[in-house]
């Protein structure tokens, strides 16, 4: 048997590696798609950032809006008279009833709306005082005079006769979302113009038992004792509401705060400057919400929704309209009629001598009905 040479059996093993070798490395540099499967998915572009349009500071909002927002001291006079001194046996040891007064002061917050001075806050702020001061941001001070009040929104309106005032710039509630961010500025407990800051939670809150009419804008800015009739602004400087109330378990910010909208609250400044007292529609009808039960207890179909009319004033819209006891209300100049506090305030919002689209359900029969609005008497006037 004859062996080849370990020189030539080297060469004969090395020879188809070093040339399979050299083959794959040509594919790699000439033809890879051949080897290396296309990826799945194109690789994620690099971002050079992200919005830059969103506010990372709010003091522009702030610096607009502060200066128009003042703190208001009231004081009222109380007389203490003891108990004993209507006694007539102890009468008889003094010439006169003795009687001291004293003096009680609270705090709240304002917001000044215009140049020549008009001022809005909530009535429970002023309620029963004697004497109210307002405070500017600047330092300046000024008595201020009661215009007019209306409790049944809790909104008071003043004014104070002070030169080249601020005053706050108002925006439509119209164009409000909940999430929007908005800022509570007033002066908490006492201790200063105070910021914080919250989104708007939910439009439109009422049945909270606050107040007759309620249309709340809810927030999660604290809102703390104090801040009542400050001021609630957007992003911009905008008043976008005035601060009412708070829900609370403890006394303080819980992240559930209540605000008028500067809707509600405008109309009622101007109506206030111009007639001394809110102008309401009134339509002259006492309603329930339709439910199974009712529904059922005057022969009805339990799925209906609509508001059952309990009640007419005698000589009222409604009664010159035509509607009578019984008679269920399906829907309000377009809008479904299901709640019975939401459709007094749509009613409320109109003017006397707007027309009153009804919509609602006689003996079976759909029927179309126009009433005209009339004037709602305040709690003054009745």
């Amino acid at each position: 048997m004859q062996f080849l040479p370990i020189t030539t059996r080297l060469q004969r093993l090395l020879l188809p590696f070093l040339t399979g070798l050299v083959i794959a490395l040509s594919i790699l540099l000439w033809a890879p798609e051949w080897i290396l499967p296309s990826p799945a998915a194109p690789l994620p572009t690099i971002q050079q950032g992200a919005n830059r349009d969103a506010p990372v500071s709010y003091a522009n909002a702030v610096e607009q809006a502060a200066p128009a927002v003042v703190n208001i001291y009231t004081r009222k006079r109380v007389q203490r008279h003891h108990p004993l001194f209507d006694d007539p046996f102890f009468q008889r040891f003094f010439d006169a009833p003795q009687a001291n007064d004293r003096v009680q002061s609270s705090l709240g917050s304002g917001v000044i709306m215009s140049a020549n001075g008009y001022v809005l806050t909530n009535y429970h702020v002023i309620s029963g005082a004697d004497e109210i001061v307002v405070a500017l941001r600047d330092g300046r001070e000024a008595n201020a005079r009661l215009i007019g009040t209306d409790p049944e929104v809790d909104l008071a309106v003043l004014r104070i006769e002070l030169t080249d005032l601020p005053f706050i710039h108002v925006t439509s509630n119209r164009s409000l979302s909940v999430g929007d961010v908005v800022l509570a500025i007033g002066n908490p407990f006492g201790v200063g113009q105070t910021v914080t800051m919250g989104i708007i939670s939910a439009t439109g809150r009422n049945q909270l038992g606050l107040n007759t009419y309620e249309n709340y804008l809810q927030t999660d800015a604290a809102i703390n004792p104090g801040n009542s009739g400050g001021a609630l602004i957007n992003a911009y400087g905008e008043l976008v509401g005035i601060n009412t109330a708070i829900f609370s378990k403890s006394g303080g910010s819980e992240g559930i705060g209540f605000a008028i909208p500067s809707d509600v609250a405008t109309r009622v400044l101007t109506d206030i400057a111009r007639h001394g007292s809110t102008i309401r529609g009134w339509l002259g009808i006492e309603v329930r919400e339709a439910n199974p039960e009712l529904l059922a207890s005057i022969g009805l179909p339990s799925q209906l929704s609509g508001l059952v009319i309990m009640g007419v004033t005698e000589q009222g819209p409604a009664a010159q309209a035509g509607l009578q006891i019984g008679d269920i209300v399906l829907q309000i100049n377009g809008n479904n009629a299901q709640n019975a506090r939401t459709a007094m305030n749509q009613i409320a919002a109109l003017r006397p001598g707007d027309g009153i689209r009804l919509t609602l359900l006689r003996e079976g029969q759909v029927q179309e009905i126009t009433a005209t609005a009339g004037r709602r008497l305040s709690q003054t006037e009745r």
